[in-house]
């Protein structure tokens, strides 16, 4: 391969992909990229070990060494899961339940809003007056189910209110 006469052989080709790879990785972190660059690198130092390979080999091995990567490493955080201090850091309804709110429309069995930090959401259950805080019990298809805001001495209100 040339580049304006810069000769580059498919083995550093195939290592420049992998650290491209790995860059991209870091960038957009996703652990998948990972196990890419791993193949390249692999199929990399494969054409440098057999410099005649023919390209539909390097492919092949790259495409091979790929689902063997990407299956270890699977199997890998199957076993060895990614353990996180917050459950849950990505479920924002469930980190709801719990929270003392306001309520911002009258709220009943069949509908009404509450305010949550700086937005509203839809709400119903146990019939509350503008202004009155309640407790969030449960999140049903998004709408938030609220009951009496009992004093609670282990919990915090969290709305800033």
């Amino acid at each position: 391969m040339t580049l304006d006469g810069f000769v580059i052989s498919a083995g550093t080709a195939w290592l420049i992909a992998a650290l491209l790879l790995g860059i991209a990785e870091l960038a957009a972190p996703g652990t998948f990229l990972v196990f890419l660059a791993i193949a390249a690198a692999i199929t990399g130092i494969a054409t440098f070990a057999l410099p005649d390979l023919p390209v539909a080999a390097q492919i092949l091995s790259f495409a091979v060494w790929s689902a063997v990567a990407v299956l270890i490493g699977r199997r890998w955080y199957v076993d060895y899961p990614v353990e996180t201090s917050d459950a849950l850091l990505n479920d924002r309804s469930a980190r709801l339940i719990g929270r003392v709110v306001t309520v911002d429309e009258t709220v009943t069995a069949h509908g009404g809003r509450v305010r949550v930090d700086d937005g509203g959401w839809p709400a119903r259950g146990t019939p509350a007056a503008i202004g009155d805080r309640v407790r969030i019990l449960d999140i049903d298809n998004g709408i938030v189910v609220v009951g009496p805001a009992l004093p609670d001495v282990a919990r915090t209100e969290c709305d800033g209110s």
